[in-house]
């Protein structure tokens, strides 16, 4: 049964998205179980109701379960219907409270998977605004994880120059923790820019989740006393597991 909070869709037009109706229709699902719509254990809408809801047919509605079924929310058995996981994962359990001394125990305790094979990248893209660009700049990309589960995928560009400081920490560690915690660096300017999107193919499958599913993505830019740029960072978030937190009287 549809819960009484649950608004059906008044003919919806899927048009206006270029994410295939069965991703669109599983982001609906997956928002009502992470707001509790449906609890750990609980039976979800029948695919009849999701089907007369969202106004699809039955093989889009079964295409949308069998996502949430492959990211672990749901699980189906056979003869009684579809159920949430009995272990939903808190949501939003990343919060970026965006400040600047806070990433090393946000970030620095991530052990990152450096993605091999990386295609040479075209230098970062700098603004006047931001500062100098660097002589050289080292590429990499790596995978962040929590419990096994990939929650965020980083491309990064960063001076060389600082590379040479700590080699060892910077093969092992996420590269901004490293880079806010060296002492022979001063930095000057950090500035942070968020939106919303949605993920292409490759990054979906580093992440482990659908192609389409919401993100959160986020450019980073740290420059220090010298006016240069040494650091640059495209990450992208899983968009289940990030909270913003900004303390607007700072």
């Amino acid at each position: 049964m549809l819960k009484d909070n649950t608004a059906a869709l008044a003919n919806p037009d899927y048009r206006r998205s270029p994410v295939p109706r069965y991703l669109q229709i599983a982001g609906v699902i997956r928002r009502r179980i992470e707001d509790g719509v449906w609890g750990p254990n609980e039976k979800i809408s029948t695919l009849q109701e999701l089907e007369a809801e969202f106004q699809v047919a039955r093989v889009t509605v079964r295409q949308a379960v069998e996502v949430l079924q492959g990211e672990g929310l749901v699980r189906r058995i056979q003869g009684k219907g579809t159920f949430v996981s009995g272990s939903v994962e808190e949501k939003r359990w990343l919060k970026l409270d965006l400040k600047w001394d806070s990433i090393p125990s946000i970030i620095g305790a991530n052990v990152p998977r450096f993605v091999s094979g990386a295609a040479p990248a075209a230098p970062p893209q700098i603004r006047p605004e931001d500062g100098n660009p660097a002589t050289q700049y080292r590429y990499l990309e790596s995978v962040q994880s929590r419990r096994g589960q990939p929650y965020s995928f980083a491309r990064v560009h960063f001076d060389e120059n600082i590379y040479k400081l700590a080699p060892a920490r910077f093969d092992r560690e996420p590269t901004i923790s490293v880079v806010s915690t060296l002492d022979a660096i001063k930095v000057t300017r950090a500035r942070q820019s968020f939106i919303v999107g949605t993920v292409e193919p490759r990054v979906a499958n580093l992440l482990a989740i659908g192609i389409g599913f919401p993100t959160v993505e986020a450019h980073l830019v740290v420059t220090d006393d010298s006016d240069t740029v040494i650091y640059v960072a495209d990450i992208i978030y899983r968009g289940d597991c990030v909270q913003l937190d900004v303390d607007l009287l700072r």
